[in-house]
């Protein structure tokens, strides 16, 4: 038995109790969780923003220690550190052939049917199925994912940061360095600095930015994005950010523009604040049903761009160790990104306090 957090309904608070953990199958990894990022995309499945199967055991960002394995596994361990990835990859298909894993439609198949690979279920609770969030679960003692799952990482980061690079800053910062490919000496604009946002602009600095504008709603988030690398804050509800961005960059919009909430209004803001030839970049998680509409014959006359970044294009074999390297060597913030700690019980609590815009980043231990 083992203590997770289950969502049973939608707009309900996450119920904690003790859950049976079966061992991992074949092709199948084992962890003890370490350490979980409390990440706003639960919070949309909590709310219905994000469709998910229930009865599910929450949470896709994370970290920890390999306690066992399946018949077949090769690429791990028992005692292996290992950082959790919610978009596991077949690493056979045309996308990952092409090392674009995060593609992949296995990882997307699992995301829907909260099964594992042979659509069952490691995760019960008197005698009824729980689902796998993302084929992550990390708000659970004990999880069980594909060995594509979980990519091992360097033993000297300790686990409550690494588990923030499975998600947040990898989306982040990959979004500004291998989706948008921010050049040196450009101007960027992000909307939003909570924990994808924060990320996204110190990976605006890494690529070598001149100008990084945060934008938010909150001056205590605003706050947080001088820290990450913003060189210049606009408070939305006190000032125009498409105006005032321009303003900052001699009339003309910024070069990049990322979306890091997953609004439409946003949306329609980014693409009015980036010059002609510009880039938005839309990270955040809309609402699945939300539909994004412009003027396309002034849009062609400017050649703007529109992309999108998901998971921050990464590798996760390559990426994800070459951002604790970058740690390690003091150029990644991850101390930094950590506002406050929770354990499994006070979970409710740590969503409550990222709805409120209270952190930066939260993380639930369980060591």
């Amino acid at each position: 038995m083992v203590r997770a957090a289950i969502l049973y309904e939608l707009h309900r608070p996450l119920e904690v109790a003790d859950i049976e953990v079966g061992a991992p199958r074949a092709g199948e990894v084992g962890v003890r969780v370490a350490a979980a990022g409390v990440c706003h995309s639960d919070l949309h499945v909590m709310h219905g923003d994000l469709p998910s199967n229930l009865p599910v055991v929450i949470g896709h960002e994370g970290a920890g220690v390999v306690e066992s394995v399946g018949p077949g596994v090769t690429r791990v361990a028992p005692g292996d550190h290992v950082i959790l990835v919610w978009r596991a990859p077949c690493g056979s298909c045309y996308y990952c052939q092409r090392r674009k894993p995060i593609l992949c439609d296995a990882g997307t198949r699992i995301r829907f049917t909260g099964r594992l690979n042979d659509d069952t279920s490691r995760f019960s609770r008197a005698g009824q199925e729980l689902k796998h969030f993302a084929g992550v679960s990390s708000f659970s003692e004990v999880t069980v994912l594909p060995e594509q799952g979980v990519v091992k990482i360097r033993k000297d980061v300790p686990l409550d940061r690494a588990a923030l690079v499975g998600c947040a800053v990898m989306t982040g910062v990959g979004a500004a360095i291998n989706t948008a490919r921010v050049e040196p000496g450009s101007s960027v604009a992000v909307f939003g600095s909570g924990g994808v946002g924060l990320n996204v602009i110190q990976g605006a600095a890494l690529a070598g930015a001149e100008k990084i504008i945060a934008v938010d709603l909150l001056d205590s988030k605003l706050a947080y994005a001088r820290q990450f690398g913003a060189t210049h804050t606009i408070n939305g509800r006190s000032a125009d950010a498409v105006a005032t961005i321009r303003n900052l960059t001699d009339g003309i919009g910024a070069d990049y523009a990322f979306d890091a909430i997953g609004n439409v209004r946003v949306l329609e803001q980014g693409l009015e604040a980036i010059r002609k030839a510009g880039t938005l970049c839309c990270v955040g998680m809309p609402n699945y049903q939300q539909q994004f509409a412009f003027t396309v014959f002034p849009f062609i006359l400017a050649e703007k761009r529109i992309i999108s970044s998901i998971y921050g294009s990464c590798d996760p074999w390559i990426d994800f160790p070459r951002l604790l390297n970058l740690y390690v060597a003091g150029k990644l913030k991850l101390d930094e990104l950590i506002s406050r700690e929770y354990r499994i019980d006070d979970v409710n609590e740590a969503f409550r306090a990222l709805e409120a815009g209270e952190v930066a980043r939260s993380v639930v231990r369980f060591t």
